[in-house]
């Protein structure tokens, strides 16, 4: 891929691939039709539904950074500008219902087998753009000035996309909102914790939009595992959540009469006193290789240890299996993931735990490249209708180049401001 991003005419050289997967015969432009006709539905006027369109549109094509400015460039100059500014900062059209029927038409195309939660930061170069803050990133081992964000993704081991958006809000910014402040948040948004607003945002999809029930994958290593398993698993929804080593279990596998009963014991002890459960497994891997790899996986029976004060605390009392996966040659370093999904043997639950590395490598060549990261404002409900029509660019990448992985190189700007 260039970097002009995704021109549709590049995009159609694909579609034998769109017609064997999906059984469709639609060109680029007759998808950007089609996708926009199901999304834009809800939008009163025809003139709005018209920038939608050209909005996405430049999203897919105009090299670089994918600013206001710099799409409507490519529709119209400055007077453009001036007018596709206002469709996305200060209008008063409704995201959420663009979102659901997004949602509604990517459902039986992907098909979605599972939906992953993915907690992203992105990187700002001011303090200006609304969600901005100081923070600790325990992945890059040190303070970023940053938005966080919580992205919901329609996933299978074709591909995936984005569907609902949620904009981590410190309590700084909820405290200084004032009526003349150009950020506009709602007096209905509230200070949430990431936890919250991932179970927010999954309950929402299918309780709300009336989505399909499907697990929901993701890594718990900055989320409250407890919380997620209750509150999910009240409304019958699976989870799957990726943890790390030191996350403390209480085993109940009969198989493990030894250690059953033992206090917080990390998960890494857990899954090597559970060696014996291991068998060879082999599974895809997604990204450029796009090999088969081999390894071992086993699985035990554990608990959430109880709060402090020996109630039981939310998600306490449930059922859980714990799996390993362990690559070959990385055996001491196993994935470990703990599941409610306890009636389905580990080898079934391959494809969903890969479905966290699908949407990671998703985002970086494709989200990233559909501007994704590129609003700049304090506008809160600018941000969510650019996350909105980024998503929708990011399904027509995807759908009509499904299994194609974007080559080459960005050629972006430096983090905005």
């Amino acid at each position: 891929m260039s970097a002009a991003g995704f021109p549709l005419a590049k995009i159609g050289k694909q579609k034998e691939n769109t017609d064997r997967l999906f059984g469709e015969n639609l060109s680029p432009d007759d998808l950007l039709r089609e996708i926009s006709t199901s999304l834009f539905a809800s939008l009163p006027r025809a003139d709005q539904r018209k920038k939608g369109v050209e909005y996405v549109r430049g999203l897919l094509e105009v090299p670089g950074r994918k600013s206001i400015r710099n799409i409507a460039s490519l529709i119209g100059g400055r007077a453009a500008d001036q007018s596709l500014h206002h469709f996305i900062s200060e209008s008063t059209w409704e995201w959420a219902p663009v979102r659901e029927a997004l949602a509604r038409y990517l459902v039986p195309r992907l098909p979605v087998e599972a939906w992953v939660v993915q907690d992203t930061v992105i990187r700002k170069a001011g303090q200006h753009s609304v969600g901005v803050d100081r923070r600790f990133v325990p992945a890059e081992g040190r303070v970023l000035n940053a938005q966080q964000t919580i992205g919901v993704w329609a996933a299978s081991g074709c591909r995936s996309s984005p569907v609902d958006w949620g904009l981590h809000l410190s309590p700084t910014w909820i405290d200084a909102r004032s009526p003349g402040d150009r950020a506009t948040i709602p007096d209905s948004i509230e200070a949430e914790t990431l936890s919250d607003q991932a179970v927010r945002l999954c309950v929402g999809m299918v309780s709300e939009w009336g989505m399909p029930v499907r697990p929901v994958v993701l890594d718990a290593s900055s989320l409250n595992l407890a919380m997620l398993f209750d509150r999910l698993g009240r409304k019958g929804i699976p989870l799957l959540a990726r943890v790390d080593q030191s996350v403390p279990l209480l085993v109940s596998d009969p198989a493990l009469t030894g250690h059953r009963g033992l206090a917080g014991m990390p998960a890494g002890d857990v899954m090597r006193a559970a060696s014996g459960t291991r068998q060879p497994a082999q599974w895809r891997e997604f990204g450029r290789g796009g090999g088969v790899r081999s390894g071992l996986i086993g699985s035990v029976t554990v608990r959430l240890p109880q709060g402090r004060t020996g109630r039981p605390r939310a998600g306490g009392g449930q059922r859980l299996a714990m799996v390993g996966l362990a690559e070959t040659g990385h055996q001491n370093a196993p994935q470990l993931w703990l599941t409610n999904l306890t009636s389905r043997h580990p080898m079934s639950l391959l494809t969903l735990f890969t479905l966290l590395e699908r949407v990671r490598g998703d985002y970086g060549e494709v989200a990233k490249n559909v501007g994704i990261e590129d609003y700049v404002g304090r506008s809160f409900d600018g941000w969510h209708r650019h996350m909105t029509l980024a998503s929708a660019a990011h399904a027509i990448a995807v759908l009509a180049c499904p299994g194609q992985v974007w080559n080459g190189r960005s050629d972006r700007a430096a983090p905005g401001t």
